[in-house]
């Protein structure tokens, strides 16, 4: 065979091939036998042995795996991946309903998708091929694990048609099918091996194989369920996602769009008697306004779209014996308690312990060691306590008494009026409040410190070379090498994180240091209201209260944090060590309140910024980025090679389009 008949029959099997995995796993009508598909993927994979030239990466045979990767690199998500708001009650669906109307007014419509029990990824086509599979992470970064995405059969490597956008993103939940998670824990039964929990957890941990030919015996399944990117042409997210059907992915048959919370109520009662009966796991129903416009208006909170609520199915509950209650001290001081259970099977998972949230819930509960109590998995990460069987109920039993004294210093605890939980307030010497403390200031949203996480504070901590997270920057190298698991290389690339990490801004150094109900989007309010730490520290009540979203809980924490000296000192240490306290110089340059109350979408390439550069100096200065461009948008800044659709509908609707020149006299002036 020639090179150039190879190259013909290489491109004419991955087309038919392309074709006959779109028809079996997206549209369920398979045209061939899986002895045939077999046959034709084995004369590929033969061809494209012998001209390895003519190798595609969107090859079908390149669904088979094989490739191994030693390490997943981090990747920044161009869309945040929000979590939703989640409901138990019907009560809480109609106040989400009477909230939207409040805003938008009563003419809208839901979209009712099924909540699937899996993985959420994000997939980046760009000219009609898939180029990055990411996992949701924490929301705004996430792995890069394209190499074992290529394997999932429902997720197409090449697009169909040809009227996608040429670079676009879709949101998908990667699942592992009921019948395919039974087949494996046979497998592995037969063999001696320990079965797999729930195919959830087991989803996730094959998405994150080394080894890509074993993520692609596993039978993971895709639904897409969202589509992103700029000038889409859809006017709701409902017909964007019958596109992608028509593109290749595959989209759930389940979601339906309704004109009532009656008609929701109706697809909730159905569901729920009949999630049983699916293929797959879900524990819930997801609710979103439609209209992508309607989206916009609403927009999002901090972490959240406001036009869209996750409803989960009442949980399974299953009854088991308390044995023990044990106290967790959080790095804020909270104390938590801790039901610890004769182990039972629950939702596909066996549980040992569960949350009791506090002292008042166990009154409550009036609950006693040896009872038999009813443990259910309510959405919450750690099961919880929801009753006791009294019936079984021993006659020489007696109620908890919660405890008064820290379980790991020792100190008498205090629980603060209208204030659920009882805190430890020796924080500075409670050693779990203080390695608490190091591992929010080491995290990925806060000083992103390389090469230092939960274990290393803790052996740093046991060594007594961290009492404060000031100490972090006195570590020497002599001081690192004769602890255990530290060579040269891991202690190298510590220092050099230490280092690194000094040249965070200001805005995530203060949400670094862990102040009470101090988040990120406090913090950055803050930062920008105050612009420097010493301004911060000066300020009094009625000035913090003055600053956009800090109430009066928010204030009193901030007052309280910096009227302890040791926090003042720790800050000055962290001071002299280089770390940012105040805003930077370009920083304070561009703040002010000029954009204060307008919108901006930006579209485009610009020559004196970046596109995330110009939507972070319009935070800077007071203004506020939406995604898409609507009757509320104030201004259009437009770069060269602008999606047409939205000029279009900027001009239709009046909104001001201004040029990159524009946009800089605007902020000059």
């Amino acid at each position: 065979m020639t090179p150039q008949e190879a190259k013909a029959r290489i491109d004419r099997l991955s087309h038919d091939l392309e074709e006959h995995n779109y028809r079996y796993y997206v549209l369920d009508t398979p045209s061939i036998s899986d002895y045939d598909f077999d046959m034709l993927l084995e004369e590929l994979i033969k061809l494209e042995k012998e001209f390895p030239q003519f190798l595609s990466p969107d090859s079908p045979s390149q669904r088979v795996g094989g490739m191994v990767t030693k390490e997943f690199e981090t990747v920044v998500h161009r869309y945040p991946m929000m979590s939703l708001a989640n409901s138990y009650s019907r009560e809480e669906l109609l106040d989400f309903e009477n909230r939207i109307k409040r805003q938008v007014g009563d003419d809208f419509e839901y979209v009712c998708e099924l909540k699937y029990d899996g993985v959420a990824m994000g997939l980046t086509y760009k000219k009609g091929k898939l180029v990055l599979g990411v996992t949701r992470g924490d929301g705004t970064k996430g792995d890069d694990i394209t190499t074992n995405v290529k394997t999932i059969r429902s997720i197409p490597l090449r697009l169909k048609g040809n009227d996608y956008p040429e670079d676009f993103e879709v949101r998908c939940e990667v699942f592992m099918p009921l019948e395919a998670f039974a087949k494996l824990n046979k497998e592995r039964e037969e063999i001696g091996e320990a079965l797999l929990a729930n195919p959830r957890n087991t989803t996730s941990g094959t998405l994150k194989m080394q080894d890509s030919a074993v993520v692609a015996s596993r039978s993971l399944d895709c639904f897409v369920y969202g589509v992103l990117g700029e000038d889409l042409s859809f006017e709701n997210h409902y017909d964007a996602i019958s596109k992608c059907k028509d593109w290749g992915f595959k989209i759930s048959p389940y979601t339906k769009t309704c004109k009532s919370i009656d008609e929701i109520f109706a697809y909730l009662d159905y569901w729920d008697n009949k999630r049983h009966e699916l293929p797959f796991e879900t524990d819930g129903v997801v609710i979103k306004v439609n209209s992508f416009r309607l989206q916009n208006n609403l927009g999002f909170t901090a972490k959240s779209p406001r036009w869209a609520i996750a409803y989960k199915f009442k949980a399974e509950q299953a009854a088991t014996t308390l044995n023990e209650i044990t106290y967790q001290v959080g790095r804020t001081g909270a104390i938590t308690p801790v039901a610890n259970l004769e182990p039972v099977l629950l939702a596909g998972t066996t549980v040992k312990r569960a949350s009791l949230h506090n002292a008042d819930q166990i009154a409550k509960l009036d609950l006693r060691v040896g009872d038999t109590v009813f443990v259910e998995k309510g959405g919450e990460i750690i099961p919880k306590v929801v009753g006791v069987d009294l019936t079984k109920r021993k006659p020489d039993s007696t109620p908890v008494e919660y405890i008064t004294h820290c379980p790991e210093c020792g100190a008498e605890l205090v629980r603060r009026e209208g204030e659920a939980q009882h805190f430890c307030i020796n924080d500075m010497a409670c050693p779990p409040q203080i390695k608490g403390r190091m591992e929010h200031f080491i995290g990925r949203k806060a000083m992103d410190i390389d090469g230092m996480g939960s274990e290393t504070v803790e052996q740093l901590f046991e060594a007594g070379l961290l009492k404060s997270v000031a100490d972090i920057y006195d570590l020497q190298k002599e001081q690192l090498l004769p602890l255990e698991r530290m060579a040269e290389k891991s202690v190298n690339n510590l220092l050099t994180g230490i280092e690194a990490s000094k040249s965070i801004p200001f805005e995530r150094v203060l949400f670094a240091l862990g102040i009470r109900y101090v988040g990120e989007t406090v913090a950055k309010k803050l930062a920008r209201h105050f612009k420097g730490i010493d301004a911060l520290i000066a300020a009094n009540y009625d000035e913090l209260i003055t600053v956009d979203e800090i109430g009066g809980r928010i204030a009193e924490s901030i007052i309280q944090y910096f009227s302890d000296e040791r926090n003042v000192e720790i800050i000055s240490r962290l001071k002299e060590k280089g770390l940012q306290f105040e805003l930077s110089d370009d920083q304070q340059s561009q703040a002010s309140d000029k954009f204060a109350g307008l919108s901006f979408v930006v579209s485009g390439v610009f020559n004196g910024f970046s596109r995330d550069g110009i939507k972070e100096v319009i935070e800077q200065n007071g203004g506020k980025n939406i995604g898409s461009v609507s009757s509320k948008t104030d201004y259009l800044v437009a770069g060269e090679n602008m999606g047409p659709a939205k000029k279009e509908k900027a001009e239709k609707l009046g909104v001001k389009i201004v040029s990159e020149d524009e946009f800089k006299t605007m902020l000059d002036s």
